[in-house]
């Protein structure tokens, strides 16, 4: 695990392994298949968006009275999980890019 993130549970947001027998500048998704950090990323996002997407949809149906109460409510708590581990992962590699940007060259 990502130390700093502790208990985030990836898998229900991305669906991504956070450790990988292939090294550092790889992982490992779901379905075994490697692909670089960049790559990772970015499904991790646009899973996060997914889930946001879903989130806002379930809410105005909730609202129009076509969705059930309890669907709205799981659907905006797992989004307000999937943002806040996107926004945790954001600052880590934002802090990470600081660190390297300080060291002399």
């Amino acid at each position: 695990m990502i130390s700093g993130l502790g208990a985030l549970d990836f898998s229900r947001i991305g669906g991504v392994s956070a450790t990988s027998p292939a090294g550092p500048a790889t992982a490992t998704d779901a379905t075994g298949a490697t692909g670089s950090f960049a790559s990772v990323l970015s499904d991790l996002a646009t899973r996060t968006v997914g889930t946001l997407e879903n989130a806002e949809q379930l809410s105005v149906q909730g609202i129009q009275g076509q969705a059930d109460t309890r669907e709205v409510v799981d659907a905006v708590m797992s989004a307000e999980q999937a943002l806040t581990a996107a926004v945790a992962i954001r600052d880590k590699i934002v802090s990470a890019y600081m660190e390297v940007s300080r060291m002399a060259i």
